[in-house]
């Protein structure tokens, strides 16, 4: 009987094991502006898209115009990236008067639509294999 509950907790612990791993999706962008400031992505499903807080979000540092972020642990799903280089480094994106953006941004899938993005153009699906996406602001 000890050993039967042993194993049956060994088998548990395992599956948890895997299901934590998950997928790493990494990101890059190779053709910011400048140096100045850092680089934010964000990790959205179609529900936090523009709406709330991301699923995962990261900052870097800017170095040679170029700037590599990891999501690790993604489970499988769609999902978009949305991205932004904070020159300023005043935590924000700023915007104009009419609302346009002062800061380069960009979106998986390099959507530039007139306006903001949509999920549906910038969705992309994990499954079972590490992701690689380059972001062009």
């Amino acid at each position: 009987m000890k050993n039967l509950i042993l194993t049956i907790a060994f088998v548990f612990s395992s599956l948890l094991t895997i299901a934590q791993e998950g997928i790493t999706i990494t990101v890059t962008v190779d053709n910011v502006a400048n140096n100045n400031g850092v680089v934010s992505m964000a990790l959205h499903t179609e529900s936090t898209f523009m709406k709330a807080a991301p699923i995962q979000g990261k900052t870097s540092k800017i170095e040679n115009n170029k700037v590599t972020i990891t999501f690790e642990n993604v489970t499988p799903g769609e999902y978009a990236v949305l991205g932004s280089h904070d020159a300023n480094n005043n935590g924000k994106m700023d915007f104009r008067e009419n609302g346009m953006p002062l800061e380069a941004y960009g979106a998986s899938n390099n959507v530039m639509n007139f306006g903001p993005p949509q999920f549906s153009d910038a969705k992309f699906t994990v499954a079972d294999k590490d992701l690689e996406l380059n972001i062009r602001f």
